[in-house]
Formats: structure tokens, C-alpha cells, sequence
């Protein structure tokens, strides 16, 4: 079965639209970037296009292409006294230490969760929510299944990781190093892909009936593409498509979030 990440987000949106017409707030959104991309600018500006229909605001601060670790995590740190939520658009130039400024957000307005540690959370990282409200849709019981991770970025592998052994998963986590990688995705009962590989998953490589959840999402020759090929689908009990499963749903998570502590902080 296809899972319909529009029609999903769409419906999440709208439940969204009613709340914040109910309680009459309009939660800010403020998101930091520093020489975005072309992709990142297309990311920055469907995310300002969903929040700007339920009447969030976003306002996006570009930082100096020269900025310092210390005066971004400065602008980061006094952000808070503005807005209800804060991301940070990696990637930023090679000078900023990443680590430190995502580890700068409050955690009161971290609507990535980006510090996610599989703990038991008021809001979860947002594929990994999207990962939760299919599986919960679906009635995808991950408890004492075969899950494989393929990939370890803190996007996707890290926290889809932490979560499904959550849930009380058996977990393997693999990636370009990782040797008889094939052979442990054949054995698996749901995978959850965020490599950025087009194509990496076949349909020679999985059994039949597995579910792939597919946050893998990259362009090859100038089409969107996940991890896992198309051919898949025929092979699986439900698969995420690229595009229009799990991406559209990440932006519905990620405002849902925004509500959430928002609502926490009133």
C-alpha cells in the first residue's frame, strides 16, 4: 500500500487551522540560515507557505556568510524573547560548529527536538513524528520487529533510531561502511532509509511484505528521489513514496510542534 504523505499533512494542517482559529494566538517562527542553497531556499520557502496559511509568522534571519560559531549561537540564544520556535537551516559554513549552535536552541523553542535522545518527549523530531502518525495510521506495530536504519545523520538515522527501540524494535543501523549491508536489509521487517542515495534500496534487496519508511529524499537529474526505488512498492505491505509520503508530512509535524510549545509556554 502507497501511503498518501499529501492527504495526511493536508489533514494535519487542518486540524491545525481550527486550533489556532479557537484560540486566537498567532505563533511566531523564527529560522536561522547562512548562504542557503537552492534546495534550502525551496525547503524555507514551503515551510513559510504552509505556516503563512494557518496565520503562523515566520521571519527568517540570514547571517553573515562570515559569521563565528559565537555570534551565531549569540543570535540563536537572544531569538527567544520573539518567537515561539527556532530552527536553525544547516547547512551553515564551514566555520560554524554546527554541533554547538544546534545545541544552543532553547530547548522550550526546539521544534526540530534536534537534540532528540529517545526519551519520552512533549514534541518528536519531525520525520520522526511523521514516521509515528503513519505507523499510527496504519496500525504499524514496531514492537519486536527486525528495523533497520539506513544512515546515521541526526535528521533521520540517529533519532528514527533512538525512537524505534522506543517502541521496543530490534534495531540495526547501517550505512556505506557497514559490510554485508545487503544481506541485513533483506532481513529486515520495516526499514526507515534518510541515506540520500537515490535508488540504493531495489527490489532485489527486501522481502516481501516489509514496510519502508523512505525520508531519503534527494534530486537526480533533476527529479525528486528516495532511497528506495519505485519498484519496491510492489514487494512491500506499505511504502512512503518521494515525493509525496514522508516530506509533506515533516512540514505538518514541524508546525504541529510549534503549536505544541507554544501552547506549553502560555
Amino acid at each position: 500500500m502507497l501511503v498518501d504523505g499529501k492527504k495526511i499533512a493536508a489533514e494535519i494542517l487542518s486540524d491545525l487551522k481550527v486550533r489556532l482559529a479557537e484560540s486566537h494566538k498567532h505563533p511566531c517562527l523564527t529560522v536561522f540560515a547562512c548562504a542557503p542553497n537552492t534546495e534550502t531556499r525551496k525547503y524555507m520557502e514551503l515551510k513559510k507557505k504552509r505556516a503563512s496559511e494557518l496565520g503562523i509568522d515566520v521571519l527568517v534571519i540570514e547571517l553573515d556568510t562570515d559569521i563565528s560559531t559565537e555570534k551565531a549561537v549569540e543570535a540563536v540564544r537572544s531569538s527567544g524573547a520573539s518567537a515561539d520556535g527556532v530552527i536553525v537551516q544547516l547547512p551553515f559554513p564551514p566555520q560554524v560548529d554546527a554541533e554547538v549552535l544546534l545545541s544552543a536552541i532553547p530547548k522550550e523553542l526546539d521544534i526540530d527536538n534536534i537534540n532528540y535522545a529517545g526519551e519520552e518527549t512533549e514534541v518528536l523530531p519531525p520525520v520522526v513524528g511523521a514516521v509515528a502518525e503513519i505507523a499510527k495510521r496504519h496500525n504499524v506495530d514496531f514492537a519486536g520487529k527486525n528495523v533497520v536504519v539506513i544512515g546515521r545523520g541526526r535528521l533521520v538515522g540517529k533519532p528514527a533510531a533512538l525512537w524505534a527501540e522506543a517502541q521496543g524494535a530490534a534495531v540495526t543501523v547501517i550505512d556505506k561502511n557497514t559490510p554485508n549491508a545487503d544481506s541485513i536489509i533483506h532481513e529486515a521487517d520495516i526499514i526507515i532509509s534518510g541515506a540520500g542515495h537515490p535508488g540504493l534500496v531495489t527490489h532485489g534487496k527486501i522481502k516481501d511484505g516489509v514496510i519502508i519508511f523512505d525520508a531519503g529524499t534527494s534530486e537526480d537529474g533533476g527529479e525528486l528521489r528516495g532511497d528506495a526505488d519505485s519498484a519496491c512498492a510492489s514487494k512491500c505491505s506499505l511504502f512512503t513514496p518521494v515525493p509525496g509520503g514522508i516530506g509533506p508530512i515533516t512540514i505538518a509535524i514541524l508546525l504541529r510542534n510549534l503549536v505544541e510549545l507554544a501552547k506549553s509556554a502560555h
